[in-house]
């Protein structure tokens, strides 16, 4: 059975900096797309970054130049680094594998952000 398991999220003003971890138990997670979505209540989930099995990188515009994602094949992980957060980032955080017809999530990690 595949699971993603997300950490790394918490509480922290704005301003500050998070990276969330994913973990995921794929037997060829290099091929896959690894996404992070977020979803505030009330919300409908969206897409934060994604990055592909060659490695490139896809960003929505309001985090552009403040997030970056990143893959480490041999630990089967994805990674995202948040700086100069904002409340408006306040959200639960989830990873996704994304390989063909198939789509895994993890769980999520809550990232809340003060003003």
């Amino acid at each position: 059975q595949v699971q993603l398991v997300e950490s790394g999220g918490g509480l922290v003003q704005a301003g500050g900096s998070l990276r969330l971890s994913c973990q995921a138990s794929l037997t060829i997670f290099s091929t896959y797309t690894m996404g992070w979505y977020r979803q505030a209540p009330g919300k409908q989930r969206e897409l934060v970054a994604n990055i592909a099995s060659g490695g490139n990188t896809n960003y929505r515009d309001s985090v552009k130049g403040r997030f970056t994602i990143s893959r480490d094949n041999a630990k089967n992980s994805v990674y995202l680094q948040m700086n100069s957060l904002k409340p408006e980032d306040t959200a639960v955080y989830y990873c996704q594998a994304h390989w063909y017809n198939y789509d895994y999530w993890g769980q999520g990690t809550q990232v809340f952000v003060s003003s």
